[in-house]
């Protein structure tokens, strides 16, 4: 495979048509018993953006998507991308104060919502909406038993739907595609500008290392892939074949260019409905999954699950983690489940189009353990000093900066945050790595993370790392707790893999399996047992509520 890409100079509307060309009449997503081919998918795109339009959608007005998984998504999903406007996706399940913030900051004109969340909506008082559509429940999604509130004047899908197919409109790659929001861990939401020409970029990087492929157009200037038959090995996803199933929520980043690169992959989505371990590993076997997308949360729990041996994984060739740095006894587990697998973390955020580093599917050039990969295709990582220009060595740790055809336009209506964080072309990631000397990155935290004990540097990812090595532990996660003394010190909080594993005394072994590892200012000073990790919707650790927790009843330590 080549170091460098011909990206297509096309918007992401030109991923489906490609796709439904070269595709037609494969399942393009499965919905229960409800399937759509990728020519159906695309045309239901082009009718709902023709339906858009006669309602007042143009270029550039942005349609919010609120509404849990579910075909119905990526009808939506694709209809507003081909009618042109802006998509901002926004998660279903937060409160009505939220989701008003949220339509506020990114300006929507329109709202998609589904029965299950409509009543949100129905609280507010939205003065920029000009109208709101309703989809229909399905399998994945169902409608609530008792009829739904829905804002006065909703319109159902089916009358967008109705509209003949839109035609000859394509979308510019210099245009806002999506305002994607980033989880808000840290404070209210910030809404990234991510172009056409930016997701494109980041889901050809994936689709091409994932399947070792080139990207081409159409003779209608649809974009497609043609592998290259050299770099095709055992671990390359198949072009025109395989599935994936949709675990991700679609309003995050990361489930959203997944699903486009599964599109250009010619891959079937499969939606379920929610997320059971048990289920998932049965459709995992019932639909030939070939590719799966998750967080680390969601393989502990997969891996903890009673059914783990209950079903054939052969056809899986890829088992690729991300959103949080995943330990490596779970990624050496999950090796031995999917034993054709490329297992492996990948790494992105939502300023990068979620795509910066991965594991090249190359079954000859092992990717060290604890790295999420090397850059992907066009993308420069530095690790730079805390003057945030001094460029450090191999080896040293600091903050990782990235640069690449990826990288977003910086945050919708907050210019001194966009020049704090995006400068001069590279993107200020805010997560400290080291890069070894063949370029693999290790991410070993977030810079806000980072624990100072008595002036040392104290990163928390290496302590989790450690203590989910101990036979009895299943996840950790460390945070930094007050210490009249020392500033700082390291707290861990653990679950077990069984209840039955806690014992007296077993926390005290836990900080001394940890200490005979780390020099003493690494030490961990106190371990909580608990039951579960508190995780946002996507499946990230909350370190902010585990800080709130332990505030004030540290112990000093020395």
């Amino acid at each position: 495979m080549p170091d460098s890409l011909d990206y297509p100079d096309a918007g992401v509307d030109q991923v489906l048509a490609g796709a439904a060309r070269s595709f037609a009449e494969r399942v393009a997503v499965r919905d229960g018993d409800h399937t759509l081919t990728f020519a159906d998918l695309y045309d239901h795109a082009l009718r709902t953006a023709a339906g858009l339009r006669e309602r007042g959608i143009g270029p550039g007005d942005v349609v919010a998507l609120h509404m849990p998984n579910s075909l119905w998504y990526v009808v939506a999903y694709y209809g507003a991308i081909c009618a042109g406007a802006v998509v901002a996706p926004v998660n279903p399940a937060q409160p009505p104060r939220a989701l008003a913030e949220q339509l506020e900051d990114v300006a929507a004109k329109a709202v998609i919502t589904h029965p299950a969340c409509a009543a949100a909506l129905a609280e507010l008082a939205l003065s920029g909406v000009q109208f709101v559509v309703t989809v229909a429940g399905t399998a994945s999604a169902p409608a609530p038993a008792a009829p739904a509130v829905a804002p006065a004047g909703a319109v159902p899908l089916e009358e967008l739907l109705a509209a003949e197919p839109l035609t000859g409109f394509t979308a510019d790659p210099g245009q806002l595609a999506h305002l994607q929001l980033t989880g808000g861990t840290t404070g209210r939401s910030k809404a990234v500008r991510v172009l056409h020409r930016n997701a494109l970029a980041t889901i050809v990087q994936a689709s091409c290392l994932r399947a070792a492929a080139l990207p081409e157009r159409d003779k209608e200037g649809g974009v497609f892939l043609r592998p290259v038959p050299e770099a095709v090995n055992g671990y390359a996803l198949p072009v025109g074949g395989g599935a994936t199933i949709a675990v991700a929520p679609l309003f995050h980043g990361m489930g959203l260019i997944t699903q486009s690169v599964s599109i250009i992959l010619g891959q079937t989505t499969v939606m379920t409905a929610g997320f059971d371990p048990a289920a998932f590993l049965a459709d995992v076997e019932r639909h030939g999954v070939t590719s799966i997308t998750g967080s680390p949360a969601m393989y502990h729990a997969l891996l903890n699950s009673p059914a783990l041996d209950r079903h054939d994984y052969s056809r899986v060739l890829m088992a690729v983690s991300g959103t949080a740095p995943i330990d490596t006894t779970a990624l050496a587990r999950l090796a031995e489940v999917f034993p054709n697998a490329l297992v492996c973390e990948g790494y992105g955020l939502t300023e990068a189009s979620m795509g910066v580093a991965g594991a090249p599917p190359n079954p000859s050039v092992a990717t060290p353990v604890g790295s999420v990969g090397i850059a992907v295709f066009d993308t420069s990582v530095e690790i730079r000093g805390a003057d945030a220009t001094t460029v450090l060595g191999s080896g040293e740790t600091g903050e990782v900066w990235v640069r690449g055809p990826q990288v977003a336009d910086g945050y919708e209506g907050q210019p001194a945050l966009t020049a704090e964080q995006f400068v001069d072309g590279w993107l200020r990631t805010g997560d400290m790595g080291r890069l070894d000397e063949y370029g693999h990155l290790f991410v070993v935290g977030r810079a806000k993370d980072m624990i100072i004990y008595k002036g040392y540097n104290v990163y928390p990812q290496p302590l989790e790392e450690i203590l989910c090595g101990h036979p009895a532990v299943a996840q950790a996660a460390v945070v930094g707790a007050p210490s009249e003394s020392a500033g700082e010190v390291p707290v861990a909080f653990v679950v077990l893999r069984s209840p039955a594993a806690e014992a007296e005394g077993l926390a005290d072994d836990l900080m001394s399996y940890v200490a005979e590892q780390v020099a003493p200012y690494q030490r961990v000073r106190s371990v909580h047992l608990v039951g579960s990790l508190p995780l946002t919707p996507t499946g990230k650790v909350l370190k902010s509520a585990l800080r709130d927790r332990c505030a004030g009843t540290a112990p000093n330590g020395i």
